[in-house]
């Protein structure tokens, strides 16, 4: 039995056949990569995107938004309202120099009254009667004297004829001499007696208004000569002219010099200022007040102010260039000093600062501002130099509650 031998057949050629494996992977892979790839941009990439906005966001909001204010020059004048009261210029109590009863009396409160015009008569027995024995002691004394002036030429001239001693002749000089002392200590109490006697007329030391009678037809007078209490008889005041004393305030008194101008406000007189003329000051700070006394002088020769009113001075006090007003709500009290805030290329710097005049919303700073800062209004009590900010704009809400 024959075996048959297979005889391998020759490979085709039919370009119809199937493409290799290698190329059909390729497409496979470019399709996972593609889909890689639209999963990472479409899924991934926008969470990162969201993450890093978050971050931004986060950062931006970490960085406090505040309002800012520039300072203001102060005027060239600052005006500054004092108490004041209201004096006469010559104002003087008039009291009794001599002891008696009142004996009549002719200007009532409320009169006007000349230099030396008769205000009361005093009865005064007691020093009439002084006066009298004062006067009968000077007479002995007298004529004591022209006794002893009779012996004293007598013994001269026995003397040169040695009819009397030498010691008799001395003692006879100085009798002469002590009767001549005798003599002028009575006339200088004759003299003291005529004055007190004279003070029985009460006159008025000066042109103005009896404001005070203290006394009436009868009344004891004492003037306190003799350890006994003095009782104010009248009281006169001089209206043409008025003195208003102030107290200004430490911080106000190197410009508060003579010759500056000053008005005087009265509730009884609205809308109806009195100009007066800062004369003098006390020169001196009041240790418990610290405040300089300045004396205001106020022409009234109309005689509308009244003496002893309560009134209310202006004061226009010049002003240092180089002081500028702030908010006060920009201000920041710090252990180290009063600072404010100011905002520099996006960052905050604290700037030592001196105040002078509180003017309630505002103050005055005297020292410490140029006047270009940016002032932080309301600023964190947290915040600290170089601290990074951010400045609202103009008619943001924020900006617009900062003169608050």
């Amino acid at each position: 039995m024959h075996q048959l031998t297979a005889t391998p057949e020759p490979a085709s050629t039919n370009t119809g056949a199937p493409q290799p494996r290698g190329k059909h992977h390729w497409l496979i892979a470019l399709v996972v990569v593609a889909i890689v790839l639209a999963v990472v941009f479409g899924g991934i990439l926008p969470r990162v995107k969201a993450r890093a906005e978050l971050r931004e966001e986060t950062d931006s909001m970490a960085v406090p938004t505040v309002s800012v204010v520039q300072p203001q020059h102060t005027s060239p004048a600052q005006e500054v309202v004092l108490p004041a009261n209201v004096q006469a210029f010559n104002d003087a109590p008039i009291y009794a120099r001599t002891n008696g009863y009142l004996k009549k009396w002719y200007v009532d409160i409320g009169g006007h009254v000349k230099a030396g015009q008769l205000l009361a008569e005093i009865d005064t027995p007691e020093v009439n009667q002084q006066l009298q024995q004062a006067r009968a002691d000077l007479a002995t004394a007298e004529a004591n004297l022209h006794l002893s002036q009779i012996t004293a030429d007598r013994y001269m001239g026995l003397l040169k004829s040695d009819s009397v001693s030498k010691q008799e002749a001395d003692n006879a000089a100085g009798d002469y001499a002590a009767k001549q002392a005798t003599v002028e200590s009575a006339q200088y109490n004759v003299k003291r007696l005529q004055d007190l006697q004279s003070f029985e007329k009460i006159y008025a030391p000066f042109t103005g208004v009896i404001t005070a009678r203290n006394t009436d037809v009868g009344a004891l007078i004492d003037s306190g000569s003799s350890g006994g209490t003095r009782t104010e008889l009248f009281h006169i005041v001089s209206p043409d002219k008025l003195r208003v004393y102030v107290n200004v305030p430490e911080i106000y008194s190197r410009a508060a010099k003579p010759g500056l101008k000053a008005e005087l406000v009265l509730n009884e007189f609205p809308g109806h200022p009195f100009e007066g003329t800062l004369v003098r000051t006390a020169n001196a700070i009041d240790q418990t007040s610290r405040t300089l006394l300045a004396e205001i002088d106020v022409n009234n020769s109309t005689g509308q102010l009244l003496s002893g009113s309560y009134a209310e001075v202006h004061l226009k006090l010049p002003s240092s260039g180089s002081a500028f007003l702030i908010p006060v709500n920009t201000l920041l009290f710090r252990s180290e000093g009063l600072r404010v805030a100011s905002v520099n290329n996006g960052q905050a710097t604290l700037i030592p600062i001196t105040i002078g005049r509180d003017y309630g919303v505002q103050v005055e700073v005297i020292s410490g501002l140029k006047g270009d800062e940016n002032i932080i209004v309301n600023p964190p009590d947290s915040l600290v130099t170089g601290e990074k900010v951010r400045i609202a704009p103009k008619g943001s809400s924020s900006s617009a509650g900062a003169g608050l």
